[in-house]
């Protein structure tokens, strides 16, 4: 039977993991984190501070058409992978999401329409009774769409299930590894170990291995009960793309697209006012939300802004998931499981 080892609990090694395990081979993960858990430190694994939102059309703003395929795929992929992880599995929904522009903004949201031409959606305009019907704890905008088929999903949730459900995986927590090579995973402390195939997936920990950069990404998490908002929302605004994020539990993600720094400190008084500011001109009763945590983390990104998946003989290597790890992982980790399996059927 293969044996495959994983450098990275992230995302990806979890999604690995499981499938590979699901396949019937042998498989052990190691990663830096001294457990499963998230500790929103800003050292474990990007995944856990993710908003979870699956945007395909929205990411056409700055991303490639190769990111919006590979999202759309992945949305359709999440469907399959919920559905294997049980009931109750991790929350999904798929309900479209809205961009939301102030009527001062009205240029910048026509900019940014120009760019979100896509095969499978277009934004759909809303006019004032629409956008009523649609999310009536929203006030009145100069500006909405909708964009069709988009969907979400609970990051939190997903990554402990898909942990759990990764049956007979070997979990090795506080073991980080310093190189991977082909057959081969090298641990900081200077010992080895050796697999059929050895897997790279530790985002900016594989600088050893890819030009990989940090950009950092910071959010709020709020409590906000009867905040009766049912899909994803994002501000177009000259200076504050913010977008809010419905979650199970009362729960409102709300976040800033990029910083282009690899300061890993807390989130800045500057940031956090200019954030919920934002949000709360979007959604006003957020006014009496109650702050749960202010997190920040880097995501790793390559020159190109694109996901790289190398193989060869013993090795397989993927990074460079940028902003849109949960976007594009499914897909990814598709294309990954079917060159493994052409290797193993040689």
């Amino acid at each position: 039977m293969p044996t495959f080892g994983i450098a990275g609990a992230g995302l990806l090694g979890r999604l690995l993991a499981w499938q590979l395990a699901r396949a019937g081979h042998r498989v052990a993960v190691y990663d830096a984190a001294p457990g499963r858990e998230p500790l929103f430190d800003a050292q474990g694994p990007a995944a856990f501070s993710a908003a979870g939102m699956l945007s395909p059309l929205a990411e056409r703003d700055h991303a490639a058409p190769a990111v919006a395929a590979l999202g759309w795929r992945s949305i359709a992929l999440w469907q399959g992978i919920v559905a294997a992880l049980g009931s109750p599995g991790p929350f999904f929904a798929q309900r479209g999401s809205l961009l939301l522009a102030h009527r001062a903004d009205g240029g910048t949201a026509q900019r940014v329409l120009a760019r979100l031409h896509d095969a499978i959606a277009t934004p759909q305009p809303l006019d004032a009774a629409a956008l009523q019907a649609l999310e009536p704890a929203l006030p009145a905008f100069a500006h909405a769409w909708l964009l069709p088929g988009e969907a979400q999903i609970d990051p939190l949730a997903t990554l402990a299930a898909l942990h759990a459900q990764a049956r007979g995986v070997q979990w090795h927590w506080g073991r980080p590894v310093a190189r991977v090579a082909p057959g081969r995973l090298q641990f900081a402390d200077g010992s080895a170990a050796d697999f059929d195939t050895a897997i790279d997936v530790r985002g900016l920990g594989a600088r050893d291995a890819l030009p990989l950069r940090g950009v950092r990404g910071e959010t709020a998490w709020l409590h906000a009960p009867g905040h009766g908002l049912a899909r994803p929302v994002r501000l177009l605004h000259a200076r504050h793309r913010v977008y809010l994020v419905p979650r199970p539990g009362d729960l409102m993600f709300v976040g800033a697209t990029e910083i282009e720094s690899e300061d890993c400190s807390n989130v800045s008084l500057k940031s956090a006012v200019e954030l919920m500011s934002a949000a709360h001109s979007v959604l006003p009763m957020l006014a009496e939300a109650r702050i749960l945590r202010l997190d920040r983390h880097l995501r790793p990104a390559l020159p190109d802004h694109l996901p790289r998946l190398e193989h060869a003989d013993g090795l397989l290597r993927i990074n460079g998931l940028f902003r849109h790890g949960w976007l594009m992982a499914p897909a990814l980790v598709e294309d990954a499981m079917g060159v493994l399996a052409h290797k193993v059927a040689a």
